[in-house]
């Protein structure tokens, strides 16, 4: 039978436990304040629609290159 004690961890289930960092990953945190700014950038340059689309457009293109960055990044991890 196997025992459940510590000793019995794997020099890799060490490594991952290692390699876990305590605290937010900031790059998740990033769509917090996409949110907010979107509909600012609209109320905000109403006056000047040139401006404001092609502002709101180009954070939105920031916005969905962030994305597809971070789904890419899982996708690798899991591949490894």
């Amino acid at each position: 039978m196997a025992s459940s004690s510590s000793s019995e961890f794997s020099s890799g289930d060490v490594a991952v436990k290692k390699q876990q960092r305590h605290g937010p990953q900031f790059k998740f945190l990033v769509p917090l304040i996409y949110a907010p700014i979107l509909p600012l950038i609209r109320i905000g340059l109403r006056h000047n629609p040139v401006v404001r689309d092609r502002l709101f457009f180009g954070v939105l293109a920031g916005a969905f290159a962030h994305g597809a960055y971070l789904v890419t990044d899982l996708y690798d991890i899991e591949s490894k």
